[in-house]
C-alpha cells in the first residue's frame, strides 16, 4: 500500500518541513486496519508506534506498507493457537527524491472480541 502525506501549509513545521505530527498520525491506523481486513471478528488496535526521523520531509511522503504473506500465515497460526497475535509492521516515509526520510515500526494487538486488559481493568500484566 501506498499513500501520500502531501506537504503544504498545514502539514508543513516551523521549518517547512512534513511535521512529525502528521507522519504519527496517518501511520497510526494503518496496520490495525489491514489487519481488521484480513482477521475480522478481533479486537484490534494499534499497541505501540515508533517513528525514526532520519531525514527532513522537505516534500510530499509517500508512506510505503507492506503486508507480506509470510506475516499472514505468522499471524493466523498465533490466533489458531493462542487466540492472540502481537504482529510487528515496518513502514516508511519516502520523500520525492526517492530517500527514506522516516521508519516506523507499527506494534498491533490482535485479541479476541471482548477482551479486556489487565490495564483497563486497573490492573497490570506484562503481556498486555
Amino acid at each position: 500500500m501506498r499513500i501520500k502525506l502531501p506537504l503544504n501549509w498545514l502539514s508543513a513545521n516551523a521549518a517547512g518541513n512534513v511535521f512529525g505530527g502528521y507522519q504519527a498520525s496517518l501511520a497510526d491506523p494503518i496496520a490495525a486496519i489491514g489487519c481488521l481486513h484480513l482477521f475480522p471478528g478481533y479486537r484490534i488496535a494499534t499497541k505501540k508506534l515508533e517513528l525514526e526521523f532520519l531525514r527532513v520531509g522537505n516534500s510530499d511522503l509517500i508512506l510505503h506498507f507492506d503486508f507480506s504473506e509470510d506475516m499472514r500465515k505468522l499471524i493466523r497460526h498465533e490466533l489458531d493457537t493462542q487466540q492472540r497475535s502481537t504482529p510487528c509492521f515496518d513502514m516508511s516515509y519516502v520523500r520525492e527524491d526517492g530517500k527514506v526520510c522516516t521508519h516506523i515500526r507499527n506494534t498491533v494487538a490482535i485479541r479476541p472480541k471482548g477482551y479486556v486488559s489487565h490495564l483497563e481493568r486497573g490492573g497490570m500484566h506484562a503481556e498486555d
